[in-house]
């Protein structure tokens, strides 16, 4: 297995992960917020496949497929095109609402613009830097993966308020 199989692998469980939080919830258990002020289902999925549509796009030298497919439109939500998620306060994060379908369409198209462009990543590539802003500065093997750390997390996360509700 090479480091490229290894991404492939970890994004695969990132969709895995995703489509297990979103399973048969209903539009009250997507937005449902612990506490009154905890990231909801519906925000943390939309937020860590933001993140990774935005990244990869980046990486790739291509247009988001937020905005290249469509999404930002199906979705309609108040929010900057542009929008990731990063640092929003509590009324932007209320602000993210949608069905169990239309996330999961859109995460699978997510992942399969990133499983398109890990197959064609050279070996090589994976040690290029990509980002000079940090000392020391970022490779692209680790802004890869930092996304896929991320989207664990929050995957992780879903998954947890998820089981929350199911234990309430």
């Amino acid at each position: 297995m090479n480091a490229t199989d290894l991404l492939l692998d970890g994004f695969e469980r990132v969709e895995q992960a995703v489509a297990r939080a979103l399973e048969d919830l209903t539009a009250d258990q997507l937005a449902h917020r612990a506490g009154g002020s905890a990231n909801s289902i519906a925000w943390l999925v939309w937020h860590l496949t933001r993140v990774q549509d935005d990244h990869v796009a980046d990486l790739a030298g291509t247009e988001q497929v937020w905005t290249a497919a469509g999404w930002a439109e199906r979705f309609g939500l108040p929010l900057p095109h542009g929008d990731t998620g990063y640092g929003h306060d509590t009324d932007q994060v209320a602000a993210v609402v949608a069905p169990s379908d239309l996330l999961l369409g859109y995460h699978r198209a997510v992942h399969e613009r990133t499983r398109a462009y890990l197959r064609e990543l050279k070996p090589a590539e994976l040690s290029e830097v990509v980002d000079e802003s940090w000392d020391p500065p970022v490779t692209r093997a680790v802004r890869l993966v930092s996304v896929l750390e991320d989207d664990l997390q929050h995957a992780g996360q879903a998954a947890f308020v998820r089981g929350l509700q199911a234990a309430g």
